[in-house]
């Protein structure tokens, strides 16, 4: 009964997509994007691995132990119930609930932000008297983002070692020395094995590692999903990419996020310098996937690389993560008539005048719809935002005491908010890296360590744009090149200026990074040509303009720790622009600034606007 009225309200609802916002859910469609795992079943006519279109992993490294946020995505057009995920780990972990709205926090707080800051030409029409600024997207458009093993083999050729329920998972962590063991109990309990996997399990089992398999447990569908959270002794990050290329489509995306006292770095892969000279800034980098994945593939990188998107403090607690109004024990013995009004006292959802429901966790609507659903026949909509008008209708013996409703609230609400407030509290720093990734390129896990000598990352970067009389401009990126730009744009390519990484280095656990390959030099050259082709700079005596550096050669170095958006004269650029496409953020944002004079007089002479565009988290 459940899912057909779940069905029938997701047919209702659909045009309430843009209701949703960041760290909760409107009674709206569940949005999922891609299966997570290594085997999944297509349906009819037979098994068939679904293409994986990004990953999100949340790392917490710690002195001794390492915890693993894992963001699990199910296509809604397969069959849920035979969705799969295996997870070679160093040693058998502990589970638990993860938190989406973690999730959404760090990609909200890190998302790189792309700013054109415009001002005009005095033409001779009058007297500059300060700048008008806005806020603006013209273009309305998105932009893209070997250990020990804890267990034994158990005897008679069983190689489950732990076996658990946790949420909407049931979870089994499997040992064995053969990967034909693994393939026969896999096959045993309902999952769909892909032959492709067979080499590269084995090379698991080799190293010594453990393979955590989860599924779906029974009566679970795709509103229930959650992220899982593992955690077992380790000092370093690893990401399972060899298994993930089973299931991977080109230019992947990959999104590493890690909380830690310092910055972290790729360990065994490059990391990378975009050149910002690459990113379409008068269009808010809405190029930034397609310039990562070229930066990433370049001469030096060789397609195993990231860049870093962010690196500083982390958002800090919030009440999106974690509310001490929420409280699992209100709901025992509570009139279920009551019970989305007392959501609603927890802010937990905003359910008024059968108007409209809105949840702040992700997780309420499903265990509203397994404890206390609709009547048949009734919307969920309808029913939730007027609840009085059914009392008669209500399912007493699904919902009993609220007792399950109550337990299930804490272990997938509240404890997780818990635990990801006191992660936000805890951990001071947060890296945010990216990459995209094809199959044929996973051939080694990515691991990361932290560097207590890295800059900080920004993740809002702010270019001038200089509008000349005759129509053209000249921007002015945050390390002070500027660029010369006929017309106005659209953002020219320069011919010969082939380089998308402007720097290729490697990250050691201490000092400064080692640069493997540098092209600033020749792209300044090739910037150089371009502009004095152009008439720019200007000769002594020429209409007057900005002040310009004295060479457009500096800075001497393009990219220090940040690609496309750091200063110049602080050594950071920024290392990694947006990302490119992903499938949790909650839309793009303009900031605006205001004329610091008050003013808003706009003259011929004089304008200034201002564009911010947040790349989707």
């Amino acid at each position: 009964m459940r899912r057909t009225n779940n069905q029938r309200w997701k047919m209702k609802t659909a045009g309430l997509v843009a209701m949703l916002a960041a760290g909760g859910v409107a009674l709206a469609p569940t949005q999922a994007e891609a299966c997570g795992g290594t085997f999944c079943d297509g349906g009819v006519p037979g098994p068939m691995p679904v293409d994986q279109t990004g990953e999100n992993v949340i790392f917490v490294l710690g002195d001794t132990d390492l915890e693993v946020h894992i963001q699990i995505n199910i296509d809604p057009n397969t069959n849920a119930e035979q969705f799969g995920w295996l997870v070679p780990l160093a040693a058998v972990p502990e589970f638990s609930v993860g938190s989406q709205p973690l999730f959404n926090t760090l990609l909200s707080a890190s998302v790189p932000t792309y700013g054109l800051n415009t001002t005009f030409e005095s033409c001779g029409f009058g007297t500059d008297s300060g700048p008008f600024t806005s806020s603006g997207d013209p273009n309305g458009g998105d932009t893209g983002e070997a250990g020990t093993s804890g267990g034994v083999e158990s005897e008679g050729g069983n190689p489950v070692v732990k076996e658990v329920q946790i949420g909407a998972f049931q979870i089994a962590v499997l040992q064995a020395a053969t990967v034909e063991t693994i393939k026969t109990w896999l096959l045993d309990n309902g999952y769909v094995w892909d032959e492709n996997a067979a080499g590269i399990l084995q090379q698991y089992l080799d190293e010594g590692n453990v393979i955590v398999a989860l599924k779906l447990a029974a009566g679970q569908g795709v509103e229930d999903v959650h992220p899982i959270t593992l955690t077992y002794p380790a000092v370093e990050t690893c990401f399972p990419l060899r298994l993930t290329r089973i299931a991977a489509v080109e230019d992947m995306e990959i999104r590493v996020f890690v909380m830690a006292d310092n910055r972290a770095a790729p360990t065994n892969y490059k990391h990378v310098l975009v050149n910002p000279l690459k990113i379409d800034w008068l269009n808010f980098g809405t190029n930034y996937k397609q310039v990562i994945t070229n930066a990433v593939d370049a001469f030096g990188a060789d397609g195993r690389a990231f860049v870093t998107e962010f690196a500083g403090a982390g958002p800090g607690a919030n009440l999106s993560v974690y509310n001490p109004a929420w409280n699992q024990a209100a709901f025992v013995g509570l009139d279920p008539s009551l019970v989305v009004s007392k959501l609603n006292e927890q802010n937990l959802a905003s359910c008024f005048d059968n108007f409209s429901c809105f949840f702040s966790h992700p997780l309420v609507l499903p265990l509203l719809l397994e404890f206390l659903p609709p009547p048949d026949g009734v919307e969920p909509l309808d029913f939730y935002g007027d609840m009085a008008s059914y009392v008669g209708q209500i399912d007493l013996l699904k919902w009993n005491d609220g007792a399950e409703f109550s337990a299930a609230l804490l272990a997938r609400v509240i404890e997780p908010g818990m635990h990801a407030d006191e992660l936000l509290t805890t951990w001071p720093y947060l890296t945010r890296m990216y990459t995209t990734i094809s199959p044929a390129e996973m051939m080694e896990d990515p691991i990361f360590h932290q560097n207590p000598d890295l800059a900080e990352v920004p993740n809002v970067r702010i270019a001038e744009n200089y509008v000349l009389c005759n129509a053209d401009s000249v921007v002015t990126l945050p390390d002070e090149r500027e660029f010369y730009i006929p017309g106005g744009g659209p953002w020219p390519a320069i011919p010969d200026e082939e380089w998308f990484a402007e720097e290729v280095q490697t990250v050691a656990l201490k000092g400064a990074p080692m640069t493997l390959v540098n092209n600033t030099a020749a792209i300044n050259m090739k910037l150089k040509e371009w502009n004095l082709s152009h008439g720019w700079p200007r000769v002594p005596g020429d209409t007057d303009g900005p002040p310009t550096t004295s060479d457009t050669d500096a800075p001497t170095s393009g990219g220090t720790d940040g690609e496309t958006g750091g200063t110049g004269g602080t050594g950071s650029t920024t290392d990694a622009a947006t990302t490119g496409g992903q499938n949790d953020d909650s839309g793009c944002g303009c900031r605006s600034s205001t004329d610091p004079q008050g003013s808003l007089w706009l003259g011929l002479s004089a304008l200034g606007l201002l564009g911010l565009r947040r790349r989707r988290s």
